[in-house]
């Protein structure tokens, strides 16, 4: 039996917020495996944001295990757990944090200097992932003269970049009109069909709904796991 891309066994995180304590996760127990495409959602509050953020290494576990691609991340220096970001997660947010000065192309492949990879090598591999999102013919184009969808799209190939293990995506269509997120949430689709693992935050039924597998939060627990 494989070994799952993602477990998390009596996972918390509490913060400590004007003298009391917040149970943002209260124990989730999670297998994910590699190529899965999941969909966490829930209610403002629920816990999916601090799941996400704990899978992303962007924050630390208070209790419980969480292994991800073969890292333990509840143990992790702080260096360590910068290198697991680099070479595991791809993160596409709701806000594209594009670089405004630079081209697509370059916003692509800024991200690959941490890898030591050569220019040249850097400048193929950005190409690569541009083309992949249909933005071949976009790449010397600044973000300011693209529209929302293009700048989400050069935002997942940048993500894609380093071919990371898992694409994780906090409500990647929020800031999109629904027909700009359904040619994204195409792209998602396409991406999983090449065996990409995808887990995406969302709130939206008809976003959540492109996801096999559905993980729904309430109250810092998985309440439901729909297949």
């Amino acid at each position: 039996m494989s070994t799952p891309l993602i477990r998390a066994r009596n996972l918390t995180r509490v913060y400590r917020l004007g003298g009391g304590d917040v149970h943002a996760l209260a124990g989730i127990d999670v297998d994910i495996e590699r190529g899965e495409y999941v969909a966490v959602m829930g209610a403002s509050g629920s816990g999916k944001s601090t799941f996400m953020n704990l899978l992303g290494a962007l924050d630390r576990p208070t209790s419980g295990t969480l292994v991800v691609d073969g890292a333990s991340l509840a143990d992790q220096t702080p260096d360590q757990l910068a290198a697991f970001r680099n070479k595991s997660v791809g993160f596409v947010f709701q806000q594209f944090n594009l670089l405004a000065r630079t081209t697509a192309l370059d916003n692509v492949s800024l991200p690959l200097i941490y890898r030591g990879m050569s220019a040249a090598k850097r400048k193929a591999r950005a190409e690569d992932c541009l083309r992949m999102v249909g933005l071949g013919d976009r790449m010397d184009h600044h973000p300011s003269q693209l529209s929302g969808g293009q700048q989400q799209r050069v935002a997942i190939a940048r993500a894609l970049a380093g071919e990371p293990s898992i694409l994780l995506a906090d409500e990647p269509t929020g800031a999109l009109d629904s027909q700009t997120s359904a040619d994204v949430m195409g792209i998602f689709d396409e991406l999983n069909t090449s065996g990409i693992t995808i887990i995406l935050v969302t709130h939206e039924d008809e976003v959540g709904a492109h996801a096999k597998r559905r993980l729904w939060f309430r109250d810092g627990l998985i309440v439901e796991d729909q297949r």
